[in-house]
């Protein structure tokens, strides 16, 4: 059984011990942190009223700035993120009737657009807030947020559903309550996906920070500081040089929160590998081994696991030994039953009203246009998540058996998700432009730049879950080649591949609002779909046409998860039993 709030068993006069040399090396990192997320917060508080400009300086000295308001913001996001998840989850996993509503919905959020989300949730924030820039800040993180969760819950969900059958009865027979297996299991298992998949989020975030920082909502033009403001206004002046800064600020930002967040992290969370050795796997970090030498982060750390602890008696176990047991389970079924019928009035009536709102705001003459340009999104998405799990599931999977190659390449990769498809504009208008080529095939490639790195990161975490002695056994059975393949690495990997499959379609949806219609200076490619035509609408502010093709966005994801990657998910589950 895994065990998360286990504190180290140290001597509880720690606190009164004399500092030794690693607290004194530790002591100002904690302080320059603390100093800076003090001064970031501060200036998110300054006052604000709509139509104020909000200059953004291409000066690069001003970089450091705008690289602790962006990070601020996405750690921000991912916190609120990483709730959402354990919420959603824990209920999803647990609760079928509310699973059958749960899941559908998560596709639905995970289809819509954040510039759908944006336009929706700028207005409120601001009101939240009047007279201050909190207002905006809650808006950009809320947009941030929309681009990290649907990923951290989709794969907690299905770490939730795939324990191991053994697991699940040792829990039974130590009579553990539901909110202990949550933390005491369930967590725990999860935790080595999870966390891979908090990186991709993080990298997701700068992948659509653009979006988030430089509003643009019917001719309100809002600018944040930040890095993705200063892209913004480093496109619309065609300044490759500061182009180029922007890169190396964002390499800079992702080398500090990997070292000082996601690296030790990683390294911790080893203890929840399941197996029962780990060979030459465990991950290093230096931080983590000047925290566990420093007497000061081990007292805190011990009383913080101590305080945890506690909270596992919250919810104890029900027992039953009257026989009730029965009618309990007959009214339960009754309920879902009746469950059932009001998702069924529910969809109906939201249907009945998609029919009313397309005959009377937009016709179905323009209704039919954006489901043939639907159609046409749906085709690029299926061709490139192909090409791309063909290119990355082999790589992935020898990454993640590797971690001496996993640690060196982490950074990199997150660096390459991160990397924002807005960078690469002035290469593409420059080569379309310059050879004549066609916008409707050479733009498609933008859409899975960024969300390709969900397979990768999501199958290096299933590879590196491996247990050791599978390895080895497969090792002494002789097994090589495809076989090996075929019999091992796939069938392990498998439920990791569809969780990053799925997450990496329904961000390539949301991509392709980006990568089919590209801007650079005052020249623009557009090419036919959904996402395009949905930039457009945004554009002009035409609410009745964005609506229509977020909606049309939303019905072809959850066909496309229904009918497709819900059944290689089901499929993932059975062979994990």
């Amino acid at each position: 059984m895994f065990e998360l709030f286990n504190p180290r068993r140290g001597d509880r006069s720690l606190l009164k011990t004399p500092l030794n040399r690693w607290d004194w090396i530790l002591l100002p990192l904690v302080l320059a942190v603390l100093a800076a997320l003090a001064f970031g917060a501060m200036q998110m508080t300054r006052p604000f009223t709509v139509g104020q400009p909000t200059p953004i300086s291409l000066d690069p000295s001003y970089l450091p700035y705008y690289l602790l308001r962006t990070i601020l913001r996405m750690f921000t996001a991912l916190a609120c993120a990483l709730a959402f998840s354990f919420v959603f989850a824990a209920v999803a996993a647990k609760y079928k009737p509310a699973e059958k509503i749960m899941v559908p919905l998560l596709d639905v959020l995970q289809s819509v657009p954040i510039l759908g989300f944006q336009a929706i949730a700028i207005a409120p924030f601001i009101a939240l807030f009047p007279g201050n820039l909190l207002g905006v800040e809650c808006a950009a993180i809320f947009a941030i947020f929309t681009s990290q969760a649907w990923n951290m819950a989709f794969s907690l969900y299905q770490s939730m559903r795939t324990v191991p059958p053994e697991l699940h009865e040792a829990s039974r027979v130590f009579q553990l309550s539901s909110w202990q297996r949550f933390w005491r299991l369930e967590l725990p298992y999860a935790m080595p996906g999870l966390l891979w998949n908090m990186m991709m989020s993080m990298s997701g975030g700068w992948f659509f920070l653009v979006a988030a920082e430089a509003v643009s909502v019917a001719g309100q033009d809002i600018k944040l500081p930040g890095i993705g403001a200063y892209i913004a206004v480093a496109i619309e002046a065609e300044n490759g040089r500061a182009i180029a800064w922007a890169i190396g600020a964002m390499l800079a930002g992702i080398l500090l929160y990997d070292q000082l967040f996601f690296r030790p992290l990683l390294a911790w969370a080893d203890k929840f590998r399941f197996e029962e050795s780990q060979g030459d796997t465990a991950q290093r970090s230096w931080l983590l081994d000047w925290g566990r030498r420093s007497r000061m982060i081990r007292a805190l750390t011990d009383r913080f696991w101590v305080a945890m602890r506690g909270t596992l008696g919250w919810f104890s176990v029900r027992r039953d030994s009257t026989g009730a047991g029965r009618h309990v389970k007959t009214r339960r079924r009754s309920w879902e039953r009746g469950w059932d019928v009001f998702i069924l009035l529910a969809a109906s009536l939201a249907a009945y009203r998609l029919v009313v709102f397309v005959h009377s705001d937009v016709g179905w003459g323009e209704a039919a246009h954006v489901v043939v340009l639907g159609f046409i999104t749906l085709a690029r998405v299926l061709i490139l998540i192909a090409l791309a799990s063909a290119i990355w599931v082999p790589i992935a999977v020898w990454i993640g058996l590797r971690p001496q190659y996993s640690q060196r390449v982490q950074a990199i990769a997150q660096f390459v998700a991160a990397f924002p498809v807005n960078l690469m504009f002035p290469l593409v208008v420059y080569l379309l432009v310059t050879y004549k080529l066609n916008a409707n095939f050479w733009l498609s490639p933008l859409m899975v730049f960024g969300t390709q790195w969900y397979i990768l990161f999501n199958v290096v975490a299933g590879a590196s879950t491996i247990p050791n002695e599978l390895r080895l056994a497969a090792d002494n059975l002789g097994l090589k080649g495809w076989l090996k393949w075929k019999r091992v690495y796939l069938p392990a990997v498998f439920p990791a591949y569809v969780t990053g499959a799925i997450t990496a379609s329904g961000g390539s949806w949301n991509a392709s609002i980006v990568a089919e219609y590209v801007t650079w200076g005052k020249t623009t490619l557009v090419a036919d779909g959904l996402g395009s035509y949905i930039k457009q609408m945004t554009d002009v502010g035409d609410f009745h046409r964005i609506a229509l093709g977020i909606g049309v966005m939303c019905i072809f994801v959850m066909a496309l998860n229904r009918f497709f990657w819900r059944k290689l998910y089901l499929l993932a589950e059975n062979s994990n039993r």
